[in-house]
């Protein structure tokens, strides 16, 4: 359990050796004990030795999201959010390049986007996206900029790597990620981020609005509310409401 919890909090991918050290394992008991979580699917192996999640560990992080003890909670929360800006509202979490969305709840008004628990999302075209990749270190961050395929979704997206560079160290700045119809034409969008008790983006909190209803200014405005409750949603994720239910 402390090798799976390592791997899942380490900023980039450990190798057996950094395990060892970190952990206080011998070398032949490390390798003993990841070859086990290897064949039961909890971590990968990459071409370079190097440790990642496995099907099984994202299994259960997305388990233990959805789990019941908090989801009445946390959709309360979405909900009252929803209410009070009069838009959709949302949260959704990294997955490699793109961003998936894990829970929202739906504006009442008939004009707005429909995208489903479980999509998926591009990272450098989206509040969520972008904010996710705002918060990586600089050289993974440029590293994964440079082989992001960075296609026109919008009439505003961002397709030169510099450029999304130079927003992203803004985003970092502000600590408040926008999409100016980079993603769809006539929807605009901003998100902030949710943490971990180790102050660790983990998901992204987000709210968009078709630009006929909401102006960007209009929703970056509501910026307070939003920080409010991803403060609220990081300790159902990360802290003892998260145990104790």
């Amino acid at each position: 359990m402390q090798i799976i919890e390592a791997v899942s909090k380490a900023e980039r991918p450990p190798s057996p050796a950094d395990l060892a050290i970190f952990l206080h394992i011998p070398k032949p008991s490390i390798h003993r004990l990841l070859n086990q979580l290897e064949e039961d699917g909890f971590i990968q192996i990459t071409m370079r030795g190097l440790i990642i999640p496995g099907t099984r560990m994202h299994g259960v992080a997305w388990g233990v999201l959805h789990s019941e003890r908090f989801s009445a909670v946390r959709r309360a929360i979405l909900e009252q959010l929803t209410h009070q800006i009069g838009e959709t509202c949302g949260i959704a979490i990294p997955k490699g390049t793109e961003m998936v969305y894990y829970d929202r709840v739906q504006s009442d008004w008939p004009l707005q986007l429909n995208l489903q628990m479980g999509s998926h999302t591009p990272a450098w075209c989206t509040a969520s996206g972008k904010l996710y990749l705002s918060s990586l270190p600089k050289q993974r961050r440029q590293k994964i900029i440079s082989h992001l395929p960075l296609r026109q979704y919008a009439r505003n997206t961002i397709v030169d790597a510099q450029e999304l560079e130079t927003e992203l160290l803004a985003i970092k700045s502000r600590k408040i990620s926008t999409d100016n119809e980079e993603f769809v034409d006539g929807m605009v969008g901003c998100g902030v981020p949710i943490l971990d008790s180790d102050n660790k983006l983990c998901a992204c909190l987000f709210i968009h609005a078709p630009v006929l209803r909401k102006s960007l200014d209009q929703l970056i405005g509501y910026s307070d509310i939003l920080r409010a409750a991803a403060v609220e949603l990081g300790t159902l994720i990360d802290g003892p409401n998260a145990v104790m239910g």
